[in-house]
Formats: C-alpha cells, structure tokens, sequence
C-alpha cells in the first residue's frame, strides 16, 4: 500500500513538473504602453515624451527604461516566468532577437490611420506603429530568428505570443475626438475583427501559443476620472468607476471573448487564450487590500493635486510631480499605467488561468 502511494505521489510530482517546467523558444509581444519595452525611444524619444524621466523605471531598474510604469510589465515578468531575457524591442539595431523580441510601441492602435482619418480624428493618432506595421516589424525579423519558412513554423509553433493588449488607443482616440462611449461602441466590431486577423497572420506564420489580451476598466483610470468627472452621482458604479467607460471596454471584451473563441475553433492544433485584463484589474479596483493595495483609484505619481492625482500639466516625470513613497501599495502608476505591483499580480493571473482562459501555463 505505501509503495502503491510512493509511485503515486511520484507521478503527481513528475507531471506537475512537466507542467511547471514548461518552456518556449522565445517570446514575441505585440500592443501598445502597456507593453512596450523601449521601442519609442529607440532613435531617441520625442519631444517631451515624460516617461523618459525619473521617477519612471525607479522600482526595479533604477532608471527610466521607456516604460510606461516604476519598473516591469506583464511581458517582463512572462519572460521571467519562463526563463527568458527580458524583451528586447524590435527596433533595436543590431540585437539577438532568438529568445524574443517586442514589436509593441507607446501608442500604438489596432487600426491604420486611414480608420481614424475616415472618422475625422486622424490628428489624434500620433505614431506609426498600428498592428498590421507591427506583424510587418516582426515578418522582417524572423529570417533572422529563425531562417526558412519551414524551420520557422517549427520555431515559432514553440514560441509564445501576445497580441496585445490592442484597442485601448483605438477608443482613446475617439473618445479624446469628441466621440461619446456610445458612438465608439459602434466601431468595435470593426477593431475585433482587426485583432482576429492579427492572430490569422500569426498562426499562418507558426504560432500556435497566442495570448489575446482585452482592453482594461478605463473608467477606474486616473486620466478619465479627472478629465470626465461628472457632478452625477448615477454616473458612478459603486467603486467609483464611470461606467460609460467600462460599459464601452466590456462590450469590446464581450467581442473579443467570442473572437477568440472562433479562432480557437478554428485552430484546433494551436492554443488561443483569452487574457481577461478586465477582470482582474477591476478586482483589484474592487478589493485593493487583497492584493496588498492601500490605493486603488489615485495614481502613485503625480503633483498631488486633486481627487485623482493626475493633471495633464503636472503628469508624471514632469516638473512638479514625484512618486508616492511606496508604489507596491497602488494599483495606478501613474493615472493611466498600473504599477510593476500589479503586473506583476496580473502576469501570475495569466499564466495560472485565474484570469486567462485557457491558462498560459497548462
């Protein structure tokens, strides 16, 4: 009998190691801030780009990286997960890209230009990195990571992919255009669409392991907290979120859930997986001290002034605004990016599947 529970633990032990052990070639990140690992300043930032200053990076790196956050993000800490070197961004010349590259950029939208320009806010678009340019960044590299056509299927069908999170800067940009949550509503299905045909060009490249992140509850955001604030009480959910706005982000959600749900199906040989960024942030937003958050709804970094902490004149990196003394304990960085604390959270959500359906690591 003992030696029949001996073996037994035995094999429990060895296939939760197989699980655990799990390991990718390389990892390759596609999406906009909330991924980008340097991309944008690549050649040099742009002119009053502010994250390029302290206290960005100051957490883990000790210094601004270009990332949008004190330190790392969800692919950083992916990358960790699974014995990987951080992400290098695509756009730096001359580097080793075998292990992963990340063509994600601050900015970046689902659409072309042309969307934006068709609905007469083609001036809110500020970089040229939409997805179809980024699927071009990444076809341009793999010759190099990987060789033929044929070795590279073999390649990246062993490599993970994050397309996203995608679609975040599509309503932003309609939403700082004039546009209602209701009439951005109206272009979601268009930008779904966009992101399933991201994953098509993926898997026909190899992938077979491809996260799909949502858009996140924006109406607990900093920014749109102060620059939509309403004197209406009925405007509020019960955390104190604008529900327009997440109303907006769900109904994209809700498309995107049954996207990805066709494309799994049609894809039986790959494995498409829904991250919910959703779910967990707006947990978090609902419940900050079980995640070790003193603040959930005033960004960490800002010049201290008002409800929310953010200003558009005094944002973070900017004269006038410091950090708060303990980032950890806030789930906003700076009032439009969380902090390495919650990607943190968010990343170990994603692999474990408590909040990515199916689990990354399963």
């Amino acid at each position: 009998m003992a030696a029949r529970v001996v073996v037994a633990l035995l094999a429990v032990s060895s296939a939760f190691a197989a699980v655990s052990g799990q390991k990718y070639n390389a990892i390759f990140s596609f999406g906009d801030s909330m991924s980008d690992t340097g991309n944008l300043c690549v050649n040099g930032p742009p002119a009053g780009l502010t994250l390029t200053q302290p206290p960005y990076g100051e957490t883990f790196f000790g210094r601004a990286t270009c990332r949008c956050s004190d330190g790392r993000l969800v692919v950083d800490f992916l990358a960790e997960r699974f014995g990987l070197p951080l992400l290098k961004p695509s756009k730096q010349g001359g580097a080793d890209f075998k292990q992963g590259a990340n063509m994600a950029i601050i900015g970046a939208t689902t659409m072309d230009s042309s969307f934006f320009q068709s609905l007469g806010i083609g001036d809110k678009i500020w970089n040229n990195g939409p997805l179809n340019t980024q699927s071009q960044w990444f076809q341009q590299l793999t010759p190099s990571i990987c060789g033929s056509t044929e070795a590279c299927k073999s390649y990246l069908g062993n490599s993970l992919f994050v397309l996203g999170e995608f679609g975040g800067n599509d309503y932003n940009a309609q939403i700082f255009g004039g546009y209602s949550p209701e009439q951005a509503s109206g272009q979601a299905a268009t930008i779904v669409d966009a992101i399933g045909k991201g994953v098509d060009q993926l898997v026909s490249l190899g992938a077979k392991y491809v996260v799909v992140p949502g858009v996140l509850p924006v109406g607990c955001f900093p920014i749109y907290l102060t620059l939509y604030q309403t004197s209406n009480a009925g405007d509020y959910d019960q955390y104190g979120c604008l529900k327009r706005f997440n109303s907006l982000s769900t109904y994209h959600n809700s498309l995107l859930q049954s996207k990805v749900n066709q494309l799994q199906s049609k894809y039986p040989g790959a494995r498409i997986m829904y991250a919910d960024f959703y779910s967990h942030v707006y947990d978090m937003v609902k419940s900050p001290g079980n995640y070790g958050f003193s603040t959930n709804l005033r960004a960490c970094c800002g010049a201290g002034g008002g409800k929310y902490n953010y200003q558009n004149s005094a944002r973070c990196g900017m004269s006038g605004a410091y950090a708060c003394s303990n980032p950890s304990s806030s789930l906003s960085w700076d009032g439009i990016h969380l902090t390495e604390a919650a990607y943190k959270k968010i990343a170990d959500g994603w692999v474990n599947g408590a909040y990515c359906h199916p689990a990354i690591q399963s």
